[in-house]
């Protein structure tokens, strides 16, 4: 039995991500379809998705394109049954700051909105 594969419209509407970006991951690598149709259509397995929404989930916390190649790398060694425990700590701390430094930035953005609000009751009630 074979795995199920999907194509590139059903895989970009189930990850929310436009074609155009999963073209791009694979040109640079940091994709690669399992298979393609006799036409040359791409095929996706629920293992390349996963690897999809792995990049998907890294891009926020502003990894390079370098550096999100090399996490993919590290994930298919740990899933090869590689000893990483020490590299996984590091992600993870690096992860964890990464995501701090979203948050402060979320921080300034509410306060930004909430004066925006506050200006415009203000307006309103002048």
């Amino acid at each position: 039995m074979t795995a199920a594969t999907h194509h590139i419209g059903a895989v970009a509407e189930r990850t929310g991500l436009s074609l155009r970006s999963l073209r791009h991951w694979e040109e640079v690598g940091l994709i690669t379809p399992s298979a393609r149709t006799e036409g040359g259509f791409r095929l996706y397995t629920e293992e390349d998705i996963d690897r999809i929404l792995l990049v998907r989930r890294m891009k926020p916390l502003g990894y390079s394109l370098e550096e999100m190649g090399a996490l993919i790398a590290l994930s298919e060694e740990i899933d090869a049954g590689a000893d990483a425990v020490g590299r996984l700590e590091e992600l993870l701390a690096d992860a964890t700051q990464r995501r701090e430094k979203l948050r402060r930035t979320l921080d300034m953005a509410d306060e930004f909105i909430a004066i925006l609000e506050s200006r415009r009751a203000d307006a309103r009630d002048a």
